[in-house]
């Protein structure tokens, strides 16, 4: 089965359709066509998935896809254009140029975070590279997985750009198969299994995993600031965002202050009960929800902690007095659970950062230049 869609998308790129620069607007404007006309149905599968309002279905799943088409639509032409290189002496008597060419059929596997925009974006970039494609959608993220293995086939051409729905099964035979570039969202250990099929073939992959990113707040900064974006960053989609804020390091003289501020912000983004606001979401299967609960346990709460296995619940919740050697601190969190660990000064919390794994993302709030190091803040404002 695998290996009949493989072979179906490789014999239609060895057509070259999708080649032509043309081809591939008309297949971008196909799928800009699929969004809006059943954005209805998208926000119903990502209500069912992952709880998400209207809002943040077309804000964190929609909006930014349909400007990336529009963006590569208007500028594909441009981009895919020869470019001319300067001459040297080796080359002088030459027509020296680069030309873009597509490097096949591309395996692309996404998330079940954003189940809509992590997979159909990178899916946007390879179709206008002038690939074939295979979609695998998260099959956590069930209902938007089927909407897409419906609604795909309807707008794109069925050969180049198939899509394949199932769980570890059918992703370990599709990654028997071979492909010219491998795309996977998702976790690390997935990751490693990905690249271990990938070298079968020397198969390029590109993965855009997780990590414990952290958060540094300077007690020479403007907390209020600091807290709105933290609580932002760290509760939007039930903490279930690859960059989200995984642990805070601050100064213990202004960790009650920034408590109180979170809890203040809390109950201006999600009411005086979270768990009744239809802006915030819930954890993606009990599976998940167990092991997020499983990292509160023996943790200090210093807000939130209620939980309701029913509806995958968990409040947003902040943690005090963690240890670094904590359960909470060994792994990604993926959730909404917050840890705040107390440092002397910047210098202590870059020492605790460079022990861990390179995170995928790292914040910082101070009014102190310094505190950023050299100049790639120089030109930011007080509150970068």
């Amino acid at each position: 089965m695998m290996k009949k869609i493989v072979d179906t998308a490789r014999q239609a790129f060895a057509t070259a359709r999708s080649r032509s620069l043309d081809f591939r607007i008309k297949q971008l404007q196909a799928m800009k066509t699929m969004i809006i006309e059943n954005d209805s149905e998208i926000r119903k599968a990502l209500k069912a998935d992952l709880h998400k309002s209207e809002c943040a279905a077309y804000s964190y799943e929609m909006m930014g896809l349909l400007a990336e088409i529009e963006l590569i639509i208007d500028n594909l032409h441009k981009w895919a254009a020869p470019q001319h290189v300067k001459k040297n002496l080796t080359t002088m008597g030459d027509d020296v140029y680069i030309n873009y060419e597509p490097l096949g059929v591309v395996l692309v596997i996404g998330a079940w975070n954003y189940p809509l925009v992590v997979v159909l974006q990178p899916v946007v970039g390879a179709i206008a590279a002038g690939n074939a494609v295979v979609i695998k959608p998260s099959e956590v993220a069930e209902h938007t997985a089927k909407l897409l293995e419906k609604i795909v086939p309807r707008y794109l051409d069925k050969e180049l750009y198939p899509v394949v729905n199932g769980g570890v099964p059918e992703t370990t035979k599709l990654l028997a198969e071979r492909f010219d570039h491998i795309f996977y969202t998702g976790n690390t250990s997935v990751g490693k299994i990905i690249m271990q099929a990938a070298a079968k073939f020397l198969t390029p992959v590109t993965l855009e995993l997780g990590g414990k990113s952290p958060c540094y707040i300077d007690k020479d900064c403007d907390i209020d600031i600091a807290s709105r974006r933290i609580t932002w960053g760290k509760f939007v989609n039930c903490g279930q965002t690859c960059i989200a804020p995984d642990y805070v390091l601050c100064d213990k003289s202004i960790q009650g202050k920034l408590i109180e501020k979170i809890k203040e912000t809390l109950k201006e983004f999600y009411g005086e009960n979270p768990k009744e606001s239809q802006d915030y979401e819930r954890i993606i299967n009990q599976r998940h929800f167990k092991r997020v609960l499983g990292l509160l346990q023996g943790e200090k709460v210093a807000i939130g902690g209620e939980h309701d296995e029913s509806s995958c619940y968990i409040a947003p919740t902040v943690l005090i007095d963690v240890k670094p050697n904590a359960k909470v601190m060994q792994e990604e969190i993926f959730g909404p659970l917050l840890p705040i660990i107390t440092v002397k000064d910047v210098d202590e919390a870059i020492q605790f950062i460079n022990q861990k794994e390179k995170p995928l993302a790292l914040y910082a709030f101070a009014n102190d230049k310094k505190v950023f190091g050299y100049p790639c803040v120089q030109n930011l404002g007080p509150d970068c």
